[in-house]
């Protein structure tokens, strides 16, 4: 069976509950790996909308975070600061009006315990993943905010 991550809120492709958006609690939802390759030692997620209108806006960024199947404990691991300019998860929040928005949460298994990130943005945490990520899982989940 291939490396996966899915979400109990949501199947992919379909609608993000209002709970983990900004018209809700902006809850982060919460993911689960299974099958992680083989060596895996912790996880790292990028969350982002590629539909944004000034090009791809990030959502979440984390690091860190313990390896093994089951539930993604971000909440264990390291954060980064988003396109909002905080650290931590923000939910969907496209501007109303602007039609749908396709969110991915990508989560990249890590052949080390502790990445060295050299920064606090997302370029940061891609640098530091390369040469170190046994493999990538993907959902996708949609959200419209209605004029």
């Amino acid at each position: 069976m291939a490396f996966t991550l899915t979400t109990p809120a949501f199947n992919n492709g379909d609608v993000i509950p209002k709970q983990f958006t900004c018209d809700g609690a902006d809850a982060a939802p919460p993911l689960t790996v299974a099958d992680p390759p083989k060596g895996t030692r912790s996880f790292a997620l990028i969350v982002d909308d590629p539909d944004a209108p000034k090009g791809v806006f990030t959502h979440w960024l984390a690091y860190d975070i313990p390896g093994g199947d089951g539930d993604l404990r971000v909440t264990e691991g390291k954060t980064l600061r988003n396109s909002f300019g905080r650290s931590g998860y923000g939910g969907p929040c496209p501007p109303p009006g602007h039609g749908v928005h396709r969110y991915f949460f990508n989560v990249y298994a890590v052949d080390v315990s502790s990445l060295e990130v050299q920064g606090d943005g997302r370029k940061a945490l891609e640098d530091a993943l390369r040469g170190h990520t046994l493999g990538t899982a993907q959902v996708m989940g949609k959200y419209e905010r209605r004029k």
